[in-house]
């Protein structure tokens, strides 16, 4: 029999552990910077960590329902009919989570036709024999079945126990008699029938006065009152009900308690799965080669003889790993508190200017100091390494200071070589790459409402952060760098070194111009949306037939679907009908109020984010204002932009326009806009090579107009609008991985006309199909997919076993050589364009970057010149096997130029 001192056998329902975290409220928002849910993930380890820590088994097995039905659905098919699908969020963790557990060295059991209550109790009769003591950890009643003097619950949400006598303490019978009183009780989530009328407290007084569910059949006749009558009424449904609630002990299973050892972690593999997931809090808890200590020499700087000596240094160094500390992060008033040096690893030093507290040291005099250090950071041989460096470029310039001897930023290295393998932040490349958790500013400067501004903290602990931050970026540059070399050859190095490293200079350039609005405008704008968003609001009123909050999911809900009965197309995770804008567009094309819900929600957007907003972001200093381009985000290569996003402006409503209308030039100036047009399928075009479609656009026609006449068989010039609008749909369509389902939807045709559109596309542009397929299969085998330029998107789903996962990579595969090639193609024309404006700066300048198109500031005595060379130079950007168009036009504001 089971020693009490041996380790016990550890059995873990991975399916309440799962659905547990899962509900979770804090939790159910984790998720990672691509939108993969982890609240589950990160529930359910963190839970069998503990249990883990706590007991210290030698053997553990963690096991989760298997799919489709089991035994029990095939006695009784309304059998957990009640319980919804899982949800999509949780689906997605899954597989993710199955990854862990097994590379945490545990075993991880799914039996089909069985559920894992059956499995557990299996295990754990069959561990019993074999002279183990057994810990089954649940939040699941029905396993108190399963409790005897060696095995014992234990409840790792509630931190409780049940061994036999908690058992009858709890529920008032014995764990033997714990299927009886199941029976009896029935259980609604999964709809086992028991008798109504009857709790927990009734079929325990049952159970102590007649001990067995036998006997008390026997004696129905002598059970009094109306529960009486209603056990008489549903005798004939408690044998099944019994065996529904029996857990199985005897399941064929491949594992013997034996096999349930656990093994060594693989370090690797869970770091890899750590990272990707983002769970970075977990990377400082793997085993890592602490052999030899790290050799560490931070310095401050605070007299001019350490300063000479570090100049020295700085001048004889190859590289000068460089970062600046600073008051704010608006790069447009941040003031320069220190700087940080890094000439090897390990050896940096802080040079502090303005740290004001009690008893802070003397520290030298910035202006001084900076006009020293421009002919390093500024030298045409370029030796500067940094981390983001766009922000330091733009700071120093408020201090009359040229960055431009850039060599090398570590955040532009890490995403090219990998744009969907982490966040491109500092920590969290040091937490993925040197196994390291860095200072974070919050340790230093504090946090909420108690965190002090950077020219406070004391000088020793300023001294350890932003010395640590140039030592790890010339860390992660030595791993960047040798990474770029061996990739594919020179094309990643290339790609780093001739777009997204000039990309920096020029987008500091664009930012620090800013964008020029009419206040005044915004304001009268704001008050007729204001007016429209009222009277939208008074007749939704109307249409309800009661007073509502507009922006509210619940009270939205209860009027569409509770009083109104519109049908319910979809369902939140936790089963409430959804009032997601996808789901009120597709019920505004038959009720009128989702229509005006939809209208309120775009209304009251545009004037929370920018009518109102726009004209507090000016700077008062500029007159402009300036937003923040981002070159790390997207995974395809385009940019974005914050603060405020100027890229989701809409053009296609009039509201929309307005908007644009209030983006102005300055006196003797107009605003020039050249957009690429239908850029992306240009680069479909010369992909494929399919003739058809490379032919449209070499003869200049409308290719939606061509492509109508092509799938519908009829003449270019009997198109009707309607028709081209659905080749329209089908062109964008298809490049974006759409399903005839979904083409349906944006149609409002049947699925089986929208696969006829798809299937007669297809046999006209051959070649467009023979890429796609050719695509995937380049993917599946490879991993990832390339521009035109080299870069590369990697895709880890692209061979999952979550078909879900697998049918979005696969989608990714079609798109993201065509995004990403419209994006590197943009970058190019910048590039060329900034450096030709920076010859002629009396010309004008460049102002805005919104997807594929190009917005300037330009003299109107210049026009006519920029916009010739402006257009040159953007369809020169590539060369591809059909021409690239550019529509250009001028205005005094940015609607007109558009």
């Amino acid at each position: 029999m089971p020693e009490k001192n041996t380790p016990p056998m550890v059995l873990v329902d991975g399916s309440s552990y799962l659905y547990r975290a899962y509900h979770v409220p804090a939790l159910q928002n984790l998720s990672t910077a691509a939108g993969q849910p982890t609240g589950a993930i990160y529930g359910v380890i963190n839970m069998l960590k503990k249990l883990l820590n706590d007991e210290r088994p030698s053997h553990v097995a963690v096991i989760f329902d298997a799919k489709g039905e089991t035994f029990r659905h095939r006695l009784y098919k309304p059998y957990k009919a009640n319980r919804p699908p899982m949800p999509e969020a949780l689906q997605a963790q899954l597989e993710p989570l199955y990854n862990i557990i097994r590379a945490l060295g545990l075993m991880l059991i799914s039996a089909p036709g069985v559920e894992a209550d059956d499995v557990i109790g299996t295990l754990a009769t069959q561990a019993v024999g074999a002279g183990y003591r057994v810990l089954v950890s649940t939040g699941d009643k029905d396993m108190a079945q399963l409790v005897n003097s060696h095995v014992r619950l234990v409840n790792t949400m509630t931190n409780t126990s049940l061994d036999v006598a908690a058992v009858i303490k709890k529920f008032g019978v014995r764990p033997a008699q714990i299927v009886d009183y199941l029976a009896l009780m029935g259980d609604h989530s999964d709809n086992i029938p028991g008798i109504p009328g009857v709790g927990p407290k009734t079929a325990a007084k049952w159970l102590h006065q007649y001990a067995s569910l036998d006997r008390l059949i026997k004696n129905a006749n002598l059970i009094k009152g109306k529960v009486g009558e209603s056990l008489r009424q549903h005798l004939e449904q408690l044998p099944l009900a019994r065996k529904l609630a029996t857990i199985q002990c005897d399941v064929e299973l491949s594992q013997t308690p034996d096999d349930l050892k656990i093994q060594a972690a693989d370090g690797p593999q869970l770091k890899r799965l750590y990272s990707g997931l983002e769970l970075t809090s977990w990377l400082p808890t793997l085993a890592v080669d602490t052999a030899a200590p790290e050799r560490r020499h931070y310095e401050v700087i605070l007299t001019h003889r350490d300063f000479r000596r570090w100049l020295a240094r700085l001048r004889q160094a190859e590289l000068v790993a460089f970062d600046t500390e600073t008051d704010s992060l608006d790069y447009m008033r941040a003031n320069v508190v220190g700087l940080a040096f890094a000439v090897a690893p390990g050896e940096a030093a802080y040079l502090p200017f303005t740290h004001h507290y009690a008893g802070a040291p003397e520290q030298l005099n910035r202006e001084q100091i900076l006009a020293e250090l421009e002919p390093i950071i500024n030298a045409s041989r370029a030796k500067i390494v940094g981390h983001n460096l766009k922000y330091d470029r733009s700071v120093l310039l408020n201090h009359g200071v040229r960055l431009d001897g850039i060599r090398h930023d570590t955040m532009l290295q890490s995403y090219v070589c990998n744009s969907v393998a982490s966040r491109h932040d500092l920590d969290s490349l040091c937490e993925k790459h040197l196994d390291r958790v860095n200072i974070h500013f919050e340790d230093v400067a504090g946090k909420g409402s108690r965190q002090i501004p950077f020219d406070q903290v004391k000088l020793q602990q300023a001294v350890d952060y932003a010395a640590e931050d140039a030592d790890m970026t010339l860390r992660l540059h030595q791993i960047f760098w040798s990474e770029l070399q061996r990739q594919s050859g020179v094309r990643q190095k290339q790609l780093y070194q001739t777009i997204e490293l000039p990309m920096l200079k020029v987008l500091s350039n664009v930012e620090r111009h800013g964008v020029l609005v009419d206040a005044g405008q915004l304001a009268k704008q704001s008050q007729q949306l204001s007016e429209g968003i009222a009277g939208l609001e008074q007749r939704a009123f109307e249409l309800a037939g009661e007073q509502f909050n507009l922006g509210s999911p619940k009270q939205i809900r209860e009027i569409l679907f509770a009083r109104q009965n519109l049908p319910v197309t979809r369902k939140t995770p936790r089963g409430q009908p959804s009032t997601a804008e996808d789901v009120l567009q597709e019920l505004a094309a038959t009720y009128p109020l989702p229509r005006l819900l939809l209208e309120h929600r775009t209304l009251s957007k545009l004037k929370s984010t920018y009518t109102d907003k726009l004209p507090a972001l000016i700077n008062a200093t500029t007159g402009r204002i300036h937003t923040s381009y981002h070159q790390a985000v997207a995974s395809t290569g385009r940019l974005s932009c914050s603060d405020p996003n100027l890229q989701n402006i809409p053009i296609r409503t009039s509201a929309g326009r307005r908007i644009r209308q209030a983006f102005v030039a300055s006196a003797g100036y107009q605003i020039l806009a050249a957009d690429y047009s239908q850029i992306e399928l240009r680069i479909m075009a010369h992909l494929s090579q399919d003739q058809r479609l490379r032919a449209a656009f070499a003869q200049g026609e409308d290719v939606h107009r061509a492509t109508a006449a092509e799938i519908l068989g009829v003449a270019i010039d009997q198109v009707t609008s309607a028709q081209r609008r659905a080749a329209k749909a089908i062109n964008f369509g298809l490049i974006y991985g759409m399903s005839a389902f979904g083409l349906a939807r944006q149609l409002g045709i049947t699925r089986s006309a929208a696969q006829q559109y798809t299937d007669r596309y297809f046999q006209r542009y051959p070649g467009v199909k023979q890429y796609m397929d050719s695509t995937r299969e380049r993917a599946r085998a490879r991993g990832y997919v390339e521009t035109l330029f080299g870069r590369r998107l990697y895709l880890p789903d692209i061979n999952n076993n979550n078909a879900r996962q697998r049918q979005y990579a696969e989608r990714t595969a079609i798109n993201a050589p065509m995004q990403g090639t419209a994006a590197d193609i943009i970058k190019r024309a910048m590039i060329d364009i900034d450096d030709w404006l920076q010859q002629q700066p009396a010309a004008g300048k460049m102002i805005m970057q919104v997807h594929d198109e190009l917005v300037f500031e330009v003299r109107h005595h210049h026009i006519g010149r920029v916009q010739r060379e402006v257009v040159r130079r953007m369809m020169a950007a590539a060369e591809l096997s059909v021409p690239l168009v550019v529509d250009a036009k001028a205005g005094a504001n940015w609607d007109e130029a558009h």
